[in-house]
């Protein structure tokens, strides 16, 4: 076994290798750019190299620097965790070109499966399903436009390098193909420095499901499959495995297909094949088709683990040191059910936009695993993704399973940057995904009633006013009054508007609340505040932020009635970032006519595109950017004419 290992990425990725490595009595080495220097990877790891700026092509994506990190910390491997350099086959070359190992499949393996279109033909040769498209080299957009005629719609135009959604479109239609194509196009080249794209039919009710494959470079197994349906913008929110509705026969196919995708390329590590699932009916032997693989560890291999026992990043350091496979594929079996929910930092009723911000509170319940790179105090960088966390759980049946996940969704505590905190909560209270009906379209059927605005009831306006006073706290009302109880306003926003709630506090064990010109008794027993038979929820307050946790989390703030309240609203006419990001486009004009709708600027931010459009008709006063910008959250970018 190595003595020592550096760990080639970043957050909950390098923090999840190292608890196992550790665990192991491995000694291990984290890099760090310079927005990540204080980071909780940094702190876990026993040594810690500075790489470069905050860009990953300024740091963690240098292999150069990454290697000779390396080789000045006495490191033997280089685990790559996964993004990145994972599934980079010139720098696993670099890394054995250096004397040193790649904790991971070999460069040909990665090349086999790197180009979606070529990885399709492979697995045709090797007797996997695949879907039917095309996969040529022949990139003419008239000839593209044409194979997907004679595919027929609706087709799907996906980057033939990379993953996570860049590059990849549904066209319903042939009028929208070129639109498509070009949008496509552009954001493979920007992800991932190829156009190139191959043309697929795109199933209607379709399932993604994965395969979990390990080999040791001649022999593979596989380790059960996961469901990875619920999708929005094609990345995954919440997993499971095993796969609801799956069956005997299925599981038998799919995984031959998966060992027989590994071995073809003599796999070396952990890896996962990826299928597309017809969903339309019951599930078939002669249902699925091959996507890709994934040539690395995948961020939902924890529900693999839950159900399987097997500590996947301790498979992988023990196959790169030279061992066999841990097992035969008849020592496995599947115990129980997994749920794994994503947890980030995004806006989603603005269109689950990234988002960043200090996380001034940061709390998961003890009941749940969770993988976090992050801590209390952390910023949240607009450089890389904005994963808090990942919540897993486990249980005896998938209902049991799914009834933990929404408890420790619930029990989850974030303040300081919004987050889908209450959409994943909400998909978990799904009555369809629940009964396991599930497919990659359930989300965007049912974003309304996902996304849906929880209202604030009194209660909440109680608990953030009760932090605010100091009267959650016991004896916290000594002091309100002298010979009778004092009616004190305590002064409290929530966006623009005012709420003052009003509270007598008769002992330090019973106040009054009056909101909305209604009374609550609120009491104090066993320790908790309790309103009748609700515990008043928990709130943190960081400077005038406050934050109220009931299921999700409710923002409010603490008003300062000496600070002097600007009375101007913001300026309608401006279209502004709602987040840093690189203009990579601008299809507006000075003096141009445009319509509600119509788009103006095309932002790219946290490696996705985000169209930025007109909120009414108008005319185009100034254009305040141009293409090419780096731009700052609330920068303007286009200003419109005052209304008449």
């Amino acid at each position: 076994m190595f003595d020592t290992i550096l760990i080639a990425n970043r957050g909950e990725i390098a923090c999840r290798i190292m608890e196992t490595a550790q665990g192991m009595g491995v000694r291990c080495v984290a890099v760090y750019s310079d927005a990540d220097a204080s980071a909780r990877h940094v702190a876990m790891a026993d040594a810690a190299v500075h790489i470069g700026g905050p860009a990953p092509a300024d740091s963690y994506l240098r292999g150069d620097a990454i290697i000779a990190a390396a080789q000045a910390t006495g490191a033997q491997a280089i685990h790559p965790g996964y993004g990145f350099l994972s599934e980079n086959p010139d720098f696993v070359e670099a890394v054995a070109a250096a004397g040193l190992t790649f904790i991971g499949p070999s460069a040909d393996a990665i090349r086999a499966m790197g180009l979606k279109d070529a990885a399709k033909a492979l697995m045709i040769e090797a007797g996997v399903p695949v879907v039917p498209g095309y996969h040529g080299a022949d990139q003419d957009d008239a000839l593209l436009a044409a194979e997907a005629d004679k595919i027929g719609y609706p087709v799907l135009i996906k980057a033939v390098a990379g993953g996570g959604g860049k590059g990849m479109r549904v066209v319903d239609e042939a009028g929208g193909f070129a639109d498509a194509l070009a949008s496509a196009r552009n954001e493979a080249r920007t992800a991932f420095g190829n156009a190139d794209v191959l043309v697929e039919k795109f199933v209607a009710q379709p399932r993604h499901i994965e395969v979990q494959v390990f080999g040791d470079g001649t022999r593979a197994l596989h380790l059960f499959e996961r469901d990875c349906s619920l999708q929005r913008r094609h990345q995954k929110v919440i997993e499971e495995a095993p796969a609801p509705g799956m069956t005997s026969e299925l599981r038998s196919a799919m995984g031959a297909a998966a060992v027989k995708a590994a071995e073809a390329i003599g796999y070396k590590g952990a890896g996962t094949v990826e299928f597309i699932v017809d969903g339309s009916g019951a599930l078939r032997p002669d249902g699925f088709f091959f996507m890709e693989m994934n040539t690395r560890l995948q961020v939902e291999h924890p529900v693999t683990e839950a159900i399987t026992g097997v500590d996947l990043v301790e498979w992988q350091l023990r196959v790169a040191a030279g061992e066999g496979l841990p097992c035969a594929q008849e020592d496995l079996a599947i115990d129980g059910h997994s749920f794994e929910a994503r947890l980030y930092a995004e806006d989603v009723p603005a269109g689950f936009l990234p988002a960043t911000g200090t996380l001034s509170h940061l709390r998961f319940p003890a009941d749940a695993r969770a993988d976090s790179g992050v801590r209390a105090g952390d910023t949240i960088s607009p450089h890389y993704d904005p994963m808090i966390a990942k919540l897993i759980v486990h249980g005896r049946t998938r209902s049991v399973a799914l009834q933990k996940l929404a408890r420790a969704l619930a029990g989850t505590e974030v303040a300081g940057t919004v987050t889908n905190l209450s959409f994943l909560g909400a998909l978990a209270g799904h009555a369809g995904f629940a009964a396991g009906e599930v497919d990659t379209g359930l989300i965007a059927r049912d974003i309304d009633a996902l996304t849906a605005e929880q209202g604030t009831e009194p209660l909440h306006i109680i608990a953030a006013a009760m932090c605010v006073s100091g009267l959650d706290q016991p004896g916290g009302g000594r002091g309100f009054a002298l010979w009778q109880p004092l009616l004190r306003t305590v002064p409290l926003g929530q966006g623009d508007a005012r709420l003052d709630p009003q509270v007598e506090a008769f002992s330090n064990a019973r106040q009054v609340w009056h909101v909305d010109g209604t009374a609550h008794e609120v009491v104090r027993r066993d320790g908790a505040w309790w309103s009748g038979t609700r515990p008043v929820p928990r709130a943190v307050q960081h400077d005038r932020a406050v934050t109220v946790f009931d299921d999700r989390a409710l923002a409010f703030e603490a008003v300062d009635l000496l600070q002097v309240q600007s009375d101007a609203g913001g300026d309608a006419n401006l279209i502004e970032a709602p987040m840093p990001g690189l203009v990579r486009d601008v299809f507006a004009a000075q003096g141009a006519q445009v319509s509600k709708g119509d788009r103006l600027v095309l932002l790219e931010a946290m490696k996705m595109e985000h169209g930025l459009t007109a909120s009414r008709d108008g005319t185009v006063a100034e254009v305040l950017v141009a293409q090419g910008d780096q731009v700052t959250a609330g920068a303007a970018l286009i200003r419109l004419e005052d209304e008449a």
